[in-house]
């Protein structure tokens, strides 16, 4: 990409000075809150499910409550062009005191908001509103970070200087964690999952304090405020970025070459592993927490360590290599997980696999958005019973119209078909088949939730630790990757789409299809898929279309 029209020459490679510790400091705290703001909902996405989608069955609820969860990561793109183009229009400083303000209001009025058992279904609507004021800060928010960190960075150090950035995300997710952890230790689960679940929510208010006071402080990034100075402010950043193929192009590498397979490492890495834990290996949720907190701490470090690297290596490797060795290893990591997490469904699934044994044209997959579907085949109502206990479970073709049954080793069960039964005919009937299923699976060695005392601690925090280091890979050297990419005068527009594009759309619904794409299988790596597609397409296109840019001079227009 031409870079004429340079306004200064760039800073030469130096120590830090104290004006730039505190651009750092502030920058990171301010954005380790409004991660935490935002993170709050992933973290405690079983209860919101409970208290606010309680109008469906299980599966569907808490499908729903991954598909809120990811509605603030859909409307973060408009967030980026929204914000993105103020703060090339009017600064860097002042656009992102703005996303602070809707972030930290947003998520105070969730920990005020009324349940479903309140007021019916204003509930979930006005909860997932919410999410979508959260996803339109949030996207503005990274790109100003980002931006007005890396032009304050001396050359050499833009790596370092914004892997502090980056580390926000995983530091806001870990104090969510810590702030979560605090409060059910403190109330006890009952209290907590019946109301003090609010308390972290609305901890934001003070939270919010503290960031606008620290963000006032700040002056205006050096290069936005000699573009000014010049008159080479760009008067419509979109058109710049988005209507031009010579930067569009740069846009679309940067989305499909970088941050999508960066996104999907850091979603599977952080919070699809969570949810691993708690709703499929049914870990006790303090103990799982706990266990992703840790190797957030322990792995937290190596986004500055790879930041660093990147000045001298180049961003482009660490992130292509980050992509591979993920996709690369995601299956026997996952697999690892459920014998040292769970050795009981381990065991269990390799002595007496489960098997669904029906006519696939009578089975549907079963998600009801709106509560009124009735899922009544036999099919169904056998992969229902398994799904509500988040049993795996394989899929074998049956003759048409033949009457599903559930393989347990050498055990076999018979659904039942429950289409034209009355009332008390089908409760009769399922609770009879419940009661079968559940004695069936406790004597093949299935377990309700996962004895703690089997469950290795040590393996299963290395197990994690990889995971997250993954996620440092990927993540730690790509804002400064980003902002090299695009010229100045319309840095933050081009910058903030694809990276919320690939965090938002990528990864924000990765949860949420992959835990649909286990429903729809039974198989509890299945979803694994959908990140190891996109990590691998990354690699591919990042390698072969998308440029080195650690020696780029930022300072051109």
């Amino acid at each position: 990409m031409a870079q004429a029209g340079s306004m200064a020459i760039e800073p030469q490679a130096r120590s830090i000075t104290a004006e730039e510790r505190k651009v750092i400091f502030a920058s990171s705290l301010g954005t380790v809150f409004e991660w935490y703001d935002f993170y709050l909902y992933g973290s405690l996405a079983a209860i919101i499910a409970k208290h606010f989608f309680a109008g469906v069955n299980e599966t569907t609820s808490f499908i729903f409550a991954l598909l809120a969860f990811a509605a603030g990561f859909a409307v973060r793109p408009f967030g980026a062009i929204v914000f993105g183009r103020l703060g090339d229009m009017i600064g860097r400083k002042y656009t992102f005191l703005v996303t602070i303000l809707i972030m930290g209001m947003s998520t105070a009025v969730v920990g005020m908001l009324p349940t479903y058992a309140s007021i019916g279904v204003a509930a979930p609507v006005i909860l997932i509103s919410l999410r979508l004021l959260q996803g339109l800060a949030l996207g503005g928010e990274y790109g100003g970070a980002a931006t007005y960190v890396a032009e304050h960075a001396p050359k050499g150090k833009r790596g370092l200087f914004t892997s502090f950035i980056q580390t926000t995300a995983t530091m806001g997710l870990f104090l969510s964690l810590l702030v979560i952890l605090g409060c059910r230790t403190a109330l006890g689960k009952d209290e907590f999952e019946a109301w003090g679940w609010r308390i972290p929510f609305l901890i934001s208010v003070l939270l919010l304090i503290v960031s606008v006071y620290i963000r006032l402080q700040l002056n205006e990034s050096p290069v936005f405020k000699k573009m000014k100075e010049e008159g080479k402010a760009s008067k419509a950043p979109l058109t710049e970025s988005f209507a031009r193929w010579d930067n569009l192009k740069i846009v679309i590498f940067s989305l499909f070459g970088g941050t999508a397979g960066q996104a999907v490492v850091w979603y599977t890495g952080q919070f699809y592993a969570l949810f691993f834990l708690l709703q499929t290996l049914k870990i006790d949720p303090m103990t799982a927490n706990l266990l992703i907190a840790g190797s957030l701490a322990i792995g937290t470090p190596f986004f500055i360590v790879f930041g660093a690297l990147s000045d001298k290596i180049g961003r482009k490797p660490i992130i292509m290599i980050g992509c591979v060795l993920a996709a690369l290893t995601y299956f026997p990591i996952f697999k690892a997980l459920t014998e040292y997490g769970n050795p009981d469904i381990f065991a269990a699934q390799a002595s007496s696999p489960v098997v669904v044994v029906a006519d696939e044209a009578q089975c549907s997959f079963q998600f009801d958005p709106v509560g009124k579907a009735k899922f009544t085949s036999s099919c169904d109502i056998a992969k229902g019973g398994l799904a509500k206990k988040y049993i795996p479970y394989a899929n074998q073709a049956a003759a048409p119209g033949a009457v599903a049954q559930i393989k347990i080793g050498s055990t076999v069960i018979s659904s039942y078909e429950g289409t034209g039964l009355s009332k008390e005919d089908a409760k009769a009937k399922k609770d009879a088949f419940d009661k079968e299923l559940g004695a069936a699976l406790k004597a093949a060695g299935y377990p309700d939730k996962a004895d703690p005392a089997k469950t290795n601690i040590p393996m299963v925090l290395a197990l994690l630790t990889i995971l997250v280091i993954y996620v440092t890979m990927v993540y730690g050297p790509i804002a400064a990757w980003l902002v090299e990419l695009f010229p100045a005068k319309i840095r933050y527009t081009s910058m903030s789409l694809p990276y919320h594009i690939g965090n938002g759309w990528f990864g924000g619904f990765l949860p949420t299809v992959a835990f649909a794409m286990v429903a729809a299988t039974g198989d509890i790596y299945y979803g694994l898929w959908y990140p190891i597609v996109i990590a691998l397409m990354t690699a591919v296109i990042g390698t072969l279309f998308m440029p080195e840019t650690k020696d780029r001079d930022i300072h051109h227009t």
